[in-house]
């Protein structure tokens, strides 16, 4: 940092205590501080929507993961079994052509229409932020100027010129300020009413997808059920062990 940067930040920072003990007047400006309490909503909600669905897509990767190491396991556990393993086969069959399935019609899909125009959106977060502390500091050097010509107004000085370079001062201060203010007053709420037709194809590509992996996952393994013997028993026997868990209280089933 130059020594005028180093300089103007230290003169920053004194304005700002000057304000907070009320020897320097602060500008408020009740239109920008609504605008950027929304802005900052909708930073923090789009940025955790990313989070969450990346999050969506690694939890699908460990389910396919987990039903495959599932599935070789169960193949080899009825190797040595001659009425069950090919129903074993089958099941790995099945759970092969799943995880392919989530590999070629859901994991790229998911990422071209959900994750990556979700993160073009929040990449534009730090541009509007930088934009937003440059319009601080420079409201900050504005209030700075007024107040000195403000001390000279209540102060004259012995030097006549004293007073109109900082009013000249002030005014180039507050002309850099408005600009940058009226930027971002005009330009937020226009970012802010674009996130529904933005994220509108998003999410309907969302439901899509999921419904795809639900459902083939369901057609699937429903075919398979034919394949393990006694299910009426296992399902018999399953409903006596809720049924007593029910009894004892042990959960809140009705």
């Amino acid at each position: 940092m130059s020594w005028a940067g180093f300089k103007k930040k230290l003169d920053r920072t004194g304005t700002r205590f000057l304000q907070t003990v009320g020897s320097i007047e602060k500008t408020v400006d009740k239109s920008f501080e609504e605008e950027e309490r929304r802005f900052k909503s909708l930073e923090s909600k789009s940025e955790k929507l990313h989070k969450e669905a990346k999050g969506y897509l690694d939890s699908l990767r460990a389910i396919s993961s987990a039903q495959s190491r599932i599935a070789e396991t169960i193949e080899h556990f009825y190797e040595d079994s001659t009425d069950n393993s090919l129903a074993g086969k089958k099941y790995k069959k099945a759970i092969e052509s799943l995880e392919q399935d989530c590999r070629d019609y859901l994991d790229e899909p998911y990422r071209q229409t959900v994750t990556e125009p979700i993160g073009r959106f929040c990449a534009y977060f730090p541009d509007i932020n930088d934009a937003i502390k440059k319009r601080d500091k420079k409201l900050l050097d504005y209030d700075s100027q007024r107040a000195k010509v403000r001390k000279l107004v209540d102060k004259p000085s012995d030097d006549a010129n004293k007073l109109p370079r900082a009013e000249q001062a002030a005014n180039e201060a507050r002309e850099i300020y408005e600009s940058l203010n009226t930027q971002l007053v005009n330009e937020l709420p226009r970012l802010i009413d674009i996130r529904v037709p933005y994220f509108n194809p998003t999410f309907e590509a969302l439901v899509k997808i999921q419904l795809r992996f639900c459902q083939e996952s369901y057609e699937g393994l429903n075919n398979l059920q034919e394949e393990f013997s006694d299910n009426e028993q296992v399902d018999n026997k399953v409903e006596a062990v809720l049924q007593k868990m029910r009894d004892l209280a042990i959960c809140g089933m009705g």
